[in-house]
């Protein structure tokens, strides 16, 4: 998955923990000792909707600790989610324990949940406690308290943060672009934010192993997101890119979804139709693509675009001009603009 893939690198795990656990807290470990531990103690249930990882480092005094983190994919709020953690830091300890017979003491374990949903802002119980039917007078509550678990889990809420607080994330540039992905590929500003990501998508491919994450880029967002996006993806790359590259990067998403028979952007061809009707959707199916992103872009940028321009941009049938007009419109400030010379 995405998240996984991102964020299980030491380097770039870190930056996901400091940018939720307290100042006093990180000022204390030791971040050049993280690693990522090779086992999970998680439920298969948990694996198909989920991305555990679990990290060990060093607090500057030598004392070890164990982080967890549980990234959060679910597309809506889970009540539960503190029991489940809680749940989950016991069985990490129990492992440990196993692992460690002649220790007296148990390691610290921080659990954080990452979330990115749909549905707004986080809004279950983050502490165990608060789970529990006790009475709803203060008073009368007290007394209670001491008698049940006590945990709280780490949030980190991408969905309450805007585009420039997690641009001013320092971190790996597959990192930035990490966080900005997650915020925004489940919603519809998708495409309106897709262009100021150009540099970023430049920065990532530059990096060591650079083509090989945007594949997974390219693919997270054109799978969570529009139909729309395949179209205006295409276009950032090309942009942020040259044409060759861009093309290995979107190459083998292409190829597997064609396979499957998919029908998602331009590739609208059925994987087992004969190879004359394949072809004929898929170039149809990628004009009409080519003409919604152009549309979406323009408008996502407040560029005004008349009926007669309109009705040209959702008629034509030219892929190369379409495509040649889908660039253009990541920077045109005028719809007659991206006619030209096309």
């Amino acid at each position: 998955m995405f998240a996984r893939y991102t964020f299980s690198h030491p380097e770039r795990a870190a930056v996901e923990l400091r940018s939720a656990l307290p100042a006093r807290i990180v000022e204390q470990v030791d971040w050049s000792t993280l690693r990522l531990e090779p086992s999970s103690v998680v439920d298969e249930e948990l694996r198909e909707t989920e991305s555990d990882l679990l990290f060990s480092a060093t607090l500057r005094t030598g004392r070890p600790m164990l982080v967890y983190i549980l990234l959060e994919h679910q597309s809506t709020v889970d009540r539960w989610m503190a029991l489940r953690m809680l749940h989950y830091v016991v069985r990490t300890l129990d492992v440990w324990r196993k692992e460690h017979p002649e220790s007296e003491l148990l390691p610290v374990v921080l659990s954080q949940v990452m979330y990115h949903g749909v549905d707004g802002a986080w809004t279950a119980p983050r502490r165990v406690e608060e789970l529990f039917d006790l009475p709803s007078a203060e008073e009368a509550r007290e007394p209670w308290c001491a008698w049940v678990p006590r945990f709280e889990y780490l949030l980190d809420d991408l969905t309450a943060e805007r585009e420039e607080v997690l641009r001013a994330r320092t971190g790996p540039p597959l990192v930035q672009l990490a966080y900005l992905v997650l915020r925004y590929g489940r919603t519809e500003e998708l495409v309106e934010h897709l262009p100021r990501w150009q540099e970023l998508f430049a920065q990532v491919f530059a990096a060591p192993e650079g083509e090989g994450a945007l594949r997974v880029v390219a693919r997270y967002l054109i799978e969570v997101g529009s139909k729309a996006v395949g179209e205006v993806m295409w276009g950032v790359l090309r942009s942020a890119l040259d044409s060759q590259q861009a093309e290995e990067v979107m190459k083998t998403w292409r190829e597997e979804y064609i396979e499957q028979g998919h029908q998602l952007g331009w590739k609208k061809g059925r994987a087992e139709g004969l190879a004359e009707g394949q072809a004929k959707g898929l170039a149809e199916g990628q004009a009409k693509g080519l003409a919604e992103a152009v549309l979406r872009i323009l408008g996502a940028r407040g560029v005004s675009v008349g009926d007669t321009i309109r009705h040209r941009i959702v008629s034509c049938t030219d892929v190369k001009a379409l495509e040649h007009w889908l660039e253009r419109a990541l920077t045109a400030t005028n719809a007659s603009d991206i006619m030209e010379d096309g």
